[in-house]
């Protein structure tokens, strides 16, 4: 099977690149049977590159350590369910893991408009093959995974201790279905472009791609910040770090393109934003691939420098260029319908929220890009570390976030004073409550406080636009308050999806504001000895040693420090940390050791501890923080997928009795959003 499998990758080569000849000059001479080819060639890419990837998983399971791949990143006794994940722990293999996702995608894509499109489906399977070919050629000639050794080590070295946990094995996968999911409506927007259909129809068919796209790299990003918080020992979970950055800017985009969607699909305005959007989309996930597998950056979850960067350089600077004449040259098909009637409507709304997305996206890549610039220029890399990307993007997320709560209240084309005084009564109210609220408790952070009360006036506008819909449906059909709701849900899923959407935004900045107030504490403990501290919340904390054990446990051997914990006299538990050694089957280190951090976990705060070394014998340095309100950082963001999710979902067809109640919504209460989104 190894062996069907080396070979299968080249045949993938030959099918993509089949793909993309037939369907280009099919589209171009009008010929039907080598559109229909193209597309037959695009299935038949999947199905060889999902044999490429069958045979490298067999290699995997089956320990043969005459690949380079096999033996670089598993070892004999490396647990089944990493084997598995160690699919795409290096770069050959997570290169194949793309391909297959991608040729998949492409799949389905062609295969769900084989009845529409037809006109720009031919360009749109043509892309998909030129992407598929370069990420194919790139692996065989760049990064093949089947690359054998001159001579078979007896074990392999094993996988990196960092990326042996839950979060690494789902964290990946997540975040390549949605990247990769970016390359369709990329294609879509070429062939719109190519064929000078630029009209709605073309959104139509890339709004659920851009939905899955943004749906799996919300999931993927909270994910890492779930493996970094819990793996690498430094008691956050979003540090700037260029590989977090280059999934963290598509993300922005395709939030963007949710947002302005709508605009196109109800007066036909923001045509340029929204191809721009899902072109710049796709690219960013270019560059940032370029990042991460270049060598030009250092970090703990960035692939080693290889000719693989270089590839990828030329394949951005080619589709930027191509895609650039593209949208220039059809700037007249793409002239807005209507105009902007007042800054101070719905559609000025959502151009304001464009605008601040971007503004981040600016931002954060400058920041990422600038310490290869300078490299590039001075011969001197300048780091640009998290206080210039807070400083900037702080005051941008706080307008977001303001203008999360602002969009559905205003009216479409021209909101009324007397509109104005009504939508907005309740939603600053609550946020003034809020506010004082918290101010009379003693909150006098400025961050923490403006944070707050932004939160409790979107909050607001969830809560009002949520009553006034389930009331309606209530007066008219008569129905129980829960029943009401989920019907209200269900029957408007891109608008209330999307409110849910706002209410995980609404939480992950409750739960940002909360670590201005983190503390810590640094001791070094014998056995029995004991450390206080106190918290944020004014709580007395007793720390006491349990000493230092040490033992065998699997692929690794670890030593560990507990605590017993007590908070204002009551027993919370106990409280381990630990150092691993991991090692092969020979009993040989592998890795430098590394740190696995204890965590005592609650809604209200986490105390986070980690074993930074032993002394002596008995005796432990341990460092311990009170990070509040981390807890919310994951429920938010399952709130946000759970909304999207809602979105995505297929509406249902709304009974012939509703149609009333449809028809009495009024236009300036229609979907706050097209989909997801900050």
């Amino acid at each position: 099977m190894i062996l069907v499998g080396e070979l299968s990758l080249w045949v993938a080569l030959l099918m993509a690149a089949w793909t993309t000849t037939v369907s280009f000059s099919g589209g171009l001479q009008g010929r039907l049977d080598l559109v229909k080819s193209g597309e037959r060639a695009m299935y038949a890419t999947f199905g060889f590159t999902l044999l490429a990837s069958i045979g490298l998983w067999v290699a995997l399971f089956t320990h043969d350590f005459s690949l380079k791949f096999v033996a670089s990143f598993t070892s004999a006794n490396l647990p089944k369910a990493y084997t598995f994940t160690a699919f795409w722990a290096g770069q050959a293999g997570s290169m194949l893991f793309w391909a297959l996702i991608l040729t998949l995608y492409a799949a389905i894509a062609v295969f769900a408009n084989r009845h529409s499109n037809r006109a720009m489906m031919p360009y749109v399977t043509g892309t998909l093959g030129v992407v598929s070919l370069f990420f194919l050629m790139t692996m065989a000639f760049g990064a093949n995974p089947y690359e054998r050794l001159d001579w078979v080590p007896p074990d392999g070295r094993g996988m990196n201790p960092q990326l042996q946990n839950p979060g690494m094995a789902a964290h990946p996968p997540m975040l390549y279905l949605g990247l990769v999911a970016t390359a369709v409506p990329f294609a879509f927007a070429v062939g719109a472009l190519i064929t000078r259909q630029l009209d709605a129809q073309w959104l139509g068919a890339v709004r659920r791609w851009a939905l899955l796209s943004w749906f799996f790299l919300t999931i993927g990003i909270v994910l890492g910040m779930w493996w970094a918080y819990v793996e690498l020992g430094w008691a956050g979970y979003w540090a700037w770090d260029a590989v977090e950055n280059s999934s963290f800017l598509p993300w922005l985009t395709i939030t963007a393109f949710l947002h302005s969607i709508m605009i196109q699909e109800k007066r036909g305005m923001l045509r340029k934003w929204n191809v721009t959007l899902v072109v710049l989309s796709f690219l960013l996930t270019i560059l940032g691939t370029f990042i991460t597998r270049s060598g030009v950056i250092e970090s703990v979850h960035a692939f080693a420098q290889s000719p693989v960067g270089n590839w990828f350089l030329g394949f951005l600077i080619v589709a930027t260029a191509l895609t650039a004449y593209l949208v220039s040259t059809r700037l007249n098909d793409l002239q807005a319908k209507a105009e902007l009637e007042s800054m101070v409507s719905r559609e000025a709304a959502f151009l304001y929220n464009n605008l601040v997305l971007i503004g981040i996206c600016f931002a954060t890549l400058w920041g990422t890009l600038f310490p290869i610039l300078s490299e590039w220029v001075k011969g001197d890399k300048i780091t640009v570390g998290p206080p210039f990307f807070n400083a900037v993007n702080g005051p941008l997320g706080l307008l977001l976030l303001a203008l999360t709560g602002i969009g559905p209240l205003i009216a479409w084309r021209r909101a009324s004073v007397s509109n104005l005084q009504r939508q907005f009564t309740w939603p600053v109210a609550a946020g003034g409550a809020v506010f004082g609220g918290l101010f009379a408790l003693g909150m006098r952070d400025a961050y923490a406080l403006i944070s707050y009360l932004l939160a409790g006036f979107v909050f607001g506008t969830i809560i009002q636009e949520f009553v006034k819909g389930i009331g309606a449906r209530r007066r008219m059909y008569r129905e129980g308050l829960v029943s009401a709701s989920l019907r209200l849900v269900a029957r408007n899923r891109r608008r209330y999806g999307g409110y849910i959407v706002h209410f995980g935004v609404v939480v992950l900045f409750c739960a940002f504001a909360g670590l201005m107030f983190k503390k810590d504490i640094t001791a070094t403990l014998k056995t029995g000895e004991s450390v206080k501290a106190t918290d944020a919340y004014g709580h007395e904390w007793v720390f006491t040693s349990q000493g230092l054990s040490s033992f065998e446990q699997l692929n690794r051997k670890v030593l560990a420090v507990t605590l017993d914990v007590t908070r204002d006299g009551q027993r919370m538990g106990l409280l381990s940390s630990e150092k691993r050694q991991h090692v092969n089957s020979q009993g040989e280190p592998t890795f430098e050791p590394s740190t696995e951090v204890g965590i005592l976990e609650s809604p209200k705060q986490d105390v986070y501890m980690v074993f930074t070394g032993a002394i002596d014998r008995d005796t432990a340095a341990i460092h311990i923080n009170f990070n509040p309100l981390v807890w919310w950082v994951w429920f938010g963001g399952i709130v946000m997928a759970f909304g999207g999710l809602i979105v995505m979902w297929p509406q249902a067809q709304r009974a012939e009795r509703e149609s009333g109640y449809v028809a009495q919504i009024p236009m300036g209460r229609e979907s706050a959003m097209a989909g997801a989104g900050a």
